[in-house]
C-alpha cells in the first residue's frame, strides 16, 4: 500500500469515527436548545473557527486565489448549500430521537458515492467490489421493504446531500479548509439573521449569564470542522469509492449509540441488514488492502 493511500485511509477513518461517536454525543447533549438554534450556532462558530485557522496558517492568499475563479465560487456555493442541508437534517434527527434513521442514510451514502465515482471519475470496480456493493444494495432494499409505511426520509436526505457534496468538492479540487471557509461564508449571513431573530424573541441560549454553556456551544465549530476536514482530505487522496466504504464506521457507531445508549428502536430486520452491510464492508476493505 502506498503512502498516499495509507494517509487517506487514516484520515477518513478518524473523520468517520468522530462523526459516528464524538459528534453524536456532543450534539445530542445540547439538542435540548432546539434543532433550529443548534443549526444556527453550528454555522456561525464553524465560520469563525475557519477564519481563525485560515489566519493562523496564513492561507488568505489561497483564499483570494480561489475567489478569482467563477467555477470555484459556483461549485462552493452548491457544496455550501449541500452541507447546510446535511447539517440541518442531521441535527434534526439527533434532536428528535432519529439517530438510527440518520445512520440509515449514512449506510446508503457510500453506495451513491461509489456510483458517482464510477460515473464522473472512472473509478474502477472489480468483481469483489461489485459483489460488496450488491450486498449493501440488498440490505438497503430489505430495510426499505420492511419500513414501507414509514419511509426514512431523514436518512435519504442525509445520504443524497453528503454524497453530492463529496462529488462537487472533488470536482472543483480546492484547498480543503479554505474551501470549507468559503462554503461557510455563503451560509453565514443567513445564520446571522436567524441568530438575530431568535435573540430578539428571547429564544437564544447563548448569553453572558451562562458563560460555561455558551463556551460549550462554541465547540460546535471545532466539532464540525475537524471531522469534515479529515474526511474531505481523505476523499482527495484516495477517491470517492474507497472513502465511501470506509465511511461505514460512522453509521455503525451511530446505530450502536442510538440503540444501546439512547434506547431507540432497533428491529430484528435492521440487525440482519446491519450484518449484511458489514460483510460487504469487510469484503471491500480486504480487496482495497490487497490492491493498493
Amino acid at each position: 500500500m502506498n503512502h498516499q493511500f495509507n494517509k487517506g485511509l487514516i484520515l477518513t477513518s478518524l473523520g468517520s469515527f468522530w462523526w459516528g461517536f464524538i459528534g453524536v454525543l456532543y450534539f445530542e447533549y445540547i439538542s435540548f436548545i432546539g434543532h433550529v438554534e443548534l443549526v444556527i450556532h453550528r454555522c456561525i462558530w464553524t465560520t469563525i473557527m475557519l477564519i481563525l485557522t485560515t489566519t493562523l496558517f496564513s492561507k488568505w492568499k489561497i483564499f483570494f486565489e480561489i475567489l478569482k475563479k467563477k467555477k470555484n465560487l459556483f461549485g462552493l456555493f452548491i457544496s455550501g448549500f449541500l452541507i447546510f442541508i446535511n447539517w440541518a437534517v442531521w441535527i434534526y434527527a439527533v434532536s428528535s430521537n432519529r439517530i438510527i434513521d440518520a445512520s440509515f442514510g449514512y449506510f446508503i451514502m457510500p453506495i451513491i458515492s461509489v456510483f458517482l465515482g464510477y460515473i464522473f471519475f472512472n473509478e474502477k470496480l472489480n468483481n469483489k467490489r461489485k459483489f460488496s456493493i450488491f450486498l449493501v444494495i440488498i440490505s438497503i432494499i430489505v430495510l426499505i421493504f420492511f419500513n414501507i409505511k414509514s419511509l426514512p426520509w431523514v436518512g435519504i436526505i442525509v445520504a443524497l446531500s453528503w454524497a453530492f457534496y463529496n462529488l462537487v468538492r472533488k470536482k472543483i479540487n480546492v484547498d480543503t479548509d479554505v474551501g470549507l471557509l468559503i462554503e461557510s461564508l455563503f451560509i453565514f449571513p443567513f445564520a446571522s439573521v436567524g441568530f438575530y431573530i431568535i435573540a430578539v424573541n428571547g429564544y437564544n441560549d447563548f448569553n453572558i449569564s451562562n458563560i460555561g454553556f455558551s463556551l460549550f456551544l462554541i465547540l460546535a465549530g471545532p466539532m464540525t470542522v475537524i471531522p469534515l476536514f479529515l474526511y474531505v482530505r481523505g476523499v482527495e487522496l484516495i477517491g470517492l469509492g474507497a472513502t465511501g466504504m470506509i465511511f461505514y464506521i460512522t453509521p455503525t457507531l451511530q446505530f450502536i449509540l442510538g440503540y444501546f445508549y439512547y434506547n431507540e428502536e432497533f428491529s430484528f430486520i435492521k440487525f440482519v441488514s446491519f450484518i449484511i452491510i458489514w460483510i460487504a464492508v469487510i469484503i471491500y476493505l480486504k480487496d482495497l488492502y490487497e490492491n493498493n
